[in-house]
């Protein structure tokens, strides 16, 4: 049980939440960014990404020409939902960019999320604890066995599956 609060807190801490922040200057090869695409970028680009386009992002392989050559992890949709990708290379001409951002840590709401995650995990821990019958059997507050009592045996084990998690959405 522990083994599997300890993984909790550890992905809790390395989850970070990212805000897109309007890009100043001209940004460097390997800068995470996103282009909100416009009217003539979606007919442009719609037959190698879709029609629907509405934002894309990725990573900035190269500027050459006043083109960005992005490696696409993502493509949101004009009507919703975001399609993921695994990094293939698509130019995009300026002509095709309303705005362009870069992907920018957000400690304020890391810090806060990581906290949350935290607690809940020793919330946990704690209710775990005393569900599965670690409390001290000295306790005078607890009722001594009965007819009717119920244990549930020292070593009972939770599947980690069975928990159910918030949805925290995409950051």
């Amino acid at each position: 049980m522990h083994r599997i609060a300890g993984i909790a807190v550890v992905l809790a801490l390395l989850t970070g939440c990212y805000t897109l922040q309007p890009v100043s200057g001209t940004p460097q090869p390997g800068t995470r960014l996103a282009f909100d695409v416009n009217d003539a970028g979606r007919v442009a680009l719609g037959g190698s990404i879709g029609p629907e386009i509405s934002q894309i992002e990725g990573r900035l392989i190269q500027r050459d020409n006043g083109e960005y050559l992005l490696g696409v992890t993502s493509v949101s949709l004009l009507r919703g939902g975001v399609q993921v990708w695994k990094g293939e290379q698509v130019r995009i001409k300026p002509e095709f960019v309303g705005n362009m951002y870069t992907r920018q840590l957000d400690k304020t709401r890391t810090v806060l999320l990581s906290a949350v995650a935290v607690g809940g995990a020793a919330l946990a821990i704690a209710s775990a604890a005393n569900l599965l019958g670690s409390a001290d059997p000295n306790d005078p507050t607890i009722p001594k066995d009965t007819g009717a009592t119920n244990r549930l045996p020292g070593r009972f084990k939770i599947p980690i599956w069975s928990l159910r998690l918030p949805y925290l959405g995409r950051p």
